[in-house]
């Protein structure tokens, strides 16, 4: 799990260093540059129930203002998840140059599975252009209803391991060896 989340976050870091990127090499221009992050958590409440969480931060790193900014995450399928609290959309009249807008909604799984979720979709409005669109970053696919080891349990037995773990290597070795030195090979049974 947490090798999951460390490479969840160094892909979201290289997508975002990549649009970063791109944004320096049209800021030439006259129009807003928007870098879009999805991010998605899950969370247990009980037993056979799990509530994501989803935050999608919108970035103008162009050179002039977005209008009409209008977010639209249309990939929660309603048989896989019900909204807790918040929207799936959400509208912002305007984007300044460097502003940064953010969204969160939670949602409650109802079955269990592998879920890949695609992109959000942004679309906006300039003054010279007419309506433009831009997608965020994907999600990386979330195990739901995942049996996994509780954190308690597995925090437990780091602290045992770290602790007593030279201890028990040396004596299971002393006792390997106490073991072999009593026990006789095959080789030494002398013949009659």
């Amino acid at each position: 799990m947490e090798m999951r989340m460390r490479k969840q976050r160094s892909v979201s870091a290289l997508v975002f260093l990549a649009l970063i990127s791109a944004s320096m090499a049209t800021s030439e221009s006259e129009f807003p540059f928007m870098v879009v992050h999805k991010k998605a958590s899950l969370s247990s409440i009980k037993s056979g129930v799990q509530r994501v969480f989803v935050t999608v931060d919108i970035y103008n790193q162009g050179s002039s203002s977005a209008y009409d900014v209008n977010l639209v995450d249309d990939t929660w399928n309603s048989n896989l998840f019900e909204i807790v609290s918040g929207n799936t959309s959400k509208s912002w009249a305007k984007l300044d140059v460097g502003q940064v807008l953010s969204h969160s909604f939670e949602l409650k799984s109802k079955t269990k599975g592998l879920f890949y979720g695609s992109p959000a979709v942004v679309t906006f409005r300039v003054p010279s252009k007419g309506v433009l669109q831009a997608y965020s970053t994907p999600i990386l696919p979330l195990d739901v209803l995942a049996e996994t080891i509780p954190e308690k349990k597995l925090d437990l037995a780091k602290r045992l391991v770290g602790r007593f773990g030279p201890q028990v290597s040396v004596l299971s070795i002393i006792v390997t060896f106490m073991y072999l030195m009593v026990t006789p090979s095959k080789g030494s049974k002398k013949k009659r």
